[in-house]
């Protein structure tokens, strides 16, 4: 929606509203005001939109173990190969490659949607899971400065929330967030999926180097916020081998992770394209090994999950570690009345 209410995407989008930027360095410029053509290669551009809701409830039979989000970007500038929220930018006419990670939509007026949705009277303060779609820490931010506001809105409400990153933006928050977990429920997690910087480099390019993310645990873990890591995702081929697995449960457990999940890569529509076309670059011999895991189903076999599962459990295990599986989806609270209108 552009800033008169009309629809706009993925047309022009127009005008900037006067808001206040963030301190830190986006890396984007704003789009030419003429329409924005999916498939187009250059620099890294920001497409602001002043959207109608911020608070979405989860699909009823979701797998997510949440039913609320809050996404304030649409895109993501980590350019993770395997991103599973690549299909949602054809939504809008754009393609799940190349535009996912340069084309992000900024929602201008999250922080003050979000306020305004919190007091409604219908909502009844469940917990608002970020960082399920796109992260919110991703470069955007440190040009806008959402997550500042958006946060101190769930403070303010003493609503319940959680936060999944990649991003050592995150820091900038953290006594903010320390704030906020006084007041309500606060859960943050980490991802690191591989602690091989080579590999890091090409699988995700545009995130903080492994070592960087696991300072943001330690930093955490120093202000009594306990962290667990997303070790995710495993790739096939890539990340999977036992010498690979242990290497990366010891620096997570050293990091001070509260717990680790081993997740195993899916691939996605849209994902798995971009992904293939990543492999057959640059690791053109295992295009046979992902022919024969993903042949059937977005996930690898059961087999091969509870195999890798199990290994990443008991090296958590053999550290000291609880190990902790990953958690079972919640059902989303029924809409009742005039429930907030919801994408």
């Amino acid at each position: 929606m552009d800033e008169g209410g009309a629809q706009a995407l993925p047309l022009e989008v127009t005008g900037r509203g006067g808001i206040a930027r963030g301190s830190g360095r986006g890396g984007l410029r704003l789009p030419p005001p003429i329409p924005i053509d999916a498939g187009t290669d250059g620099e890294a551009m920001a497409i602001e939109i002043t959207a109608k809701t911020i608070i979405n409830r989860v699909a009823p039979g979701s797998r997510m173990p949440f039913g609320w989000t809050v996404n304030p970007y649409r895109g993501c500038g980590h350019a993770c190969r395997y991103c599973f929220a690549r299909n949602t930018h054809t939504y809008l006419d754009l393609d799940a490659g190349h535009d996912f990670d340069s084309k992000i939509i900024v929602k201008v007026n999250a922080g003050s949607l979000l306020r305004r949705e919190l007091a409604h009277p219908r909502w009844r303060g469940d917990s608002i899971a970020m960082g399920t779609n796109t992260d919110p820490y991703q470069r955007a931010e440190g040009r806008y400065g959402l997550m500042r506001e958006i946060i101190t809105a769930l403070r303010d409400r003493a609503n319940p929330f959680s936060i999944l990153t990649k991003g050592t933006l995150i820091l900038r928050d953290l006594d903010l967030i320390v704030d906020a977990a006084r007041q309500s429920e606060v859960s943050i997690a980490v991802s690191v999926g591989s602690v091989d910087e080579a590999l890091w480099r090409s699988v995700e390019p545009g995130t903080p180097a492994p070592q960087r993310r696991l300072d943001v645990v330690r930093r955490f873990a120093d202000r009594g916020i306990a962290v667990s890591v997303l070790m995710a995702p495993i790739l096939p081929g890539l990340s999977d081998a036992p010498e690979q697995l242990e290497e990366t449960v010891a620096a997570l457990v050293d990091a001070g992770a509260a717990s680790v999940t081993p997740l195993i890569l899916h691939l996605r529509p849209g994902a798995r394209e971009w992904y293939h076309r990543w492999l057959s670059s640059d690791f053109p011999g295992l295009l046979p090994l992902y022919e024969e895991l993903y042949r059937a189903s977005s996930y690898a076999p059961k087999s091969y999950q509870q195999r890798i599962t199990e290994q990443v459990r008991g090296m958590v295990a053999a550290r000291g570690l609880r190990p902790r599986s990953r958690p079972r989806a919640v059902e989303p609270p029924p809409t009742t009345g005039d429930q907030l209108t919801l994408l």
